[in-house]
């Protein structure tokens, strides 16, 4: 028998007796589905078909001139723009920390790994608050920025700041384990065939990253887009000038225009199903490639 059969055979006993160590009755497993399936529809399903439904109640008209009015359109570009800047700066901090927690040693490096958290752990509103304190006309800043005629808090400056600071830990988090998992090896056989630091980053670290990094961008895209609590604070609610997609949803609702706020948070949910997709993708691509790295390992 050829070691590719005997390793094909191995394979499939071992998933044979996974398969036996973890079945249940029927009845169970149908069970876990239909409660599985149950609260996505009570909890996902549902939702969503109220929003697109709610967003086309008075007709696809409607819907249209609510996504172009000159507040709805100013919202969706500040939304893009503050998405559009923050991720790069996300990209770079989350690379540059995850290649330095996983790739070194050095002290400190429980502390940069606690403060790369700690987003998670801060209430969005207090981060807002953070930046009015130092920002704000009455801030550490506030008078050297009035002074030099500057403007951070209820301008575009301070909505990026705010979502910069709700999303940089995904990216970062995304590779770290990553990395750590793939170790240093073929980054120090680079070193010692003569590559340079740019060079192994561009042709082995980032090559072997390149699912988890895409798959992290997507998930601070999605994040930036629909943040909500940090930008509510440090935006001012200027109609027509500092107000994202999620704030004006709120502003609409909030004013009886129904038909409105649903078309703005459709097409949110919109963006939200693009993104899922997207993630989907990556996620299967990635596994896939894991798939045939561990067969072509097996095979050599």
């Amino acid at each position: 028998m050829s070691t590719i059969s005997v390793t094909q055979h191995s394979r499939y006993q071992a998933k044979v007796a996974r398969s036996r160590a973890t079945s249940e009755p029927a009845w169970i497993r149908w069970v876990l589905i239909a409660i599985a399936l149950a609260f996505l529809t009570l909890f996902l399903f549902i939702p969503l078909a109220a929003v697109f439904t709610e967003a086309l109640r008075k007709g696809f008209d409607t819907y249209i001139n609510a996504l172009v009015d000159p507040d709805a359109l100013s919202a969706i570009q500040l939304t893009l723009i503050a998405a559009a800047i923050a991720l790069p700066l996300n990209l770079v901090f989350g690379v540059a920390a995850a290649w330095a927690i996983a790739k070194f040693d050095f002290k400190g490096k429980s502390i940069l790994i606690t403060l790369i958290d700690l987003p998670f752990a801060v209430s969005p509103v207090v981060a807002g608050l953070i930046y009015v304190l130092i920002f704000g006309l009455q801030g550490w800043f506030g008078e050297w920025l009035l002074d030099h005629d500057m403007k951070v808090i209820f301008a575009i400056p301070g909505i990026v700041l705010a979502t910069v600071f709700v999303t940089f830990p995904f990216i970062a988090r995304e590779l770290i384990p990553l990395m750590q998992a793939q170790g240093k090896d073929e980054e120090e056989a680079a070193l010692v065939l003569g590559a340079s630091g740019w060079q192994i980053l561009w042709r082995v670290t980032l090559p072997n990253i390149k699912w988890g990094l895409l798959y992290g961008m997507i998930l601070t895209n999605a994040r930036a887009m629909g943040e909500f609590g940090a930008v509510s604070v440090v935006s001012g609610h200027i109609r027509g000038m500092t107000n994202t997609m999620p704030l004006l949803v709120e502003i609409l609702y909030n004013e009886y225009q129904y038909a409105a706020a649903f078309a703005v948070a459709s097409l949110l949910a919109l963006l939200a199903l693009v993104t899922l997709a997207l993630k989907t993708f990556v996620e299967w691509q990635a596994a896939k490639n894991a798939e045939e790295t561990e067969l072509a390992v097996m095979q050599s």
